[in-house]
């Protein structure tokens, strides 16, 4: 079974309880990575110069604490493989259904991006 790496796991324990409890059982069926989880001022601005992000701090759910937002890959990373982000993104909005976590539908573009509902 696949497992988060240190990195990983420190970046999801930044964010919310549901978000923590769906990508605990997200990994028992897809191999994945976490990039992203609360950021702070100057890693919210320099993702929304980078056009990471469509938001300046504090107004992502990046910015919470804990994080309402995280970023998820399949993994291994393949960022040109948009089809299998697709599906990996609906592997995660099928288990986020059956966990009764709600996930915001966010733009396509943003594949790596899940985020609660508040």
């Amino acid at each position: 079974m696949p497992n988060y790496s240190d990195l990983s796991i420190r970046l999801l324990n930044t964010c919310h309880p549901d978000l923590i409890r769906l990508f605990t059982e997200v990994i028992k069926h897809w191999d994945c990575k976490v990039t992203d989880g609360h950021r702070g001022k100057a890693a919210q601005n320099s993702a929304y110069k980078d056009g990471r992000s469509e938001f300046e701090y504090p107004n992502s759910g990046h910015n919470k604490k804990p994080s309402l937002a995280i970023d998820v890959v399949p993994y291994p990373v393949d960022w040109e493989n948009r089809e299998r982000f697709l599906l990996f993104r609906g592997r995660v909005y099928g288990v986020a259904s059956q966990m009764n976590i709600k996930l915001k539908r966010t733009i396509d573009w943003d594949l790596p991006h899940y985020e609660l509902t508040e």
